[in-house]
């Protein structure tokens, strides 16, 4: 049996190997390259080529301004003034009054 000392010295090995593969691959990607098409010349593995990944925040796009529509008022509806009357010649108190409207 191996003593907990040795276990927890490999695991530390393991794990900083681990971190050593993970920073050179992320140093190996993030790498400057000839601004070429990605499918030309460039890819992992043979014949498989990916396409270079973007890390950016998302676009984003104000929403348009929202203006509250009008407050609808039925027009006003036309009521047209009452027809005068035509009030015929009489007479009224001792007078002729001619024919008039009212």
């Amino acid at each position: 049996m191996t003593s907990s000392a040795a276990r927890t010295t490999r695991r530390i090995r393991i794990r900083a190997a681990g971190a050593l593969l993970g920073i050179a691959t992320i140093g190996m990607t993030a790498a400057p390259k000839p601004a070429n098409a990605w499918w030309h010349d460039y890819g992992w593995g043979v014949g498989v080529y990916v396409p270079p990944v973007v890390v950016a925040p998302p676009v984003f796009y104000a929403p348009p301004p929202y203006y509250n529509p009008p407050a609808y008022y039925a027009p006003r509806a036309y009521y047209a003034p009452p027809a005068r009357p035509w009030i015929a010649a009489h007479w009224a108190n001792g007078y002729w009054i001619g024919g008039h409207w009212g």
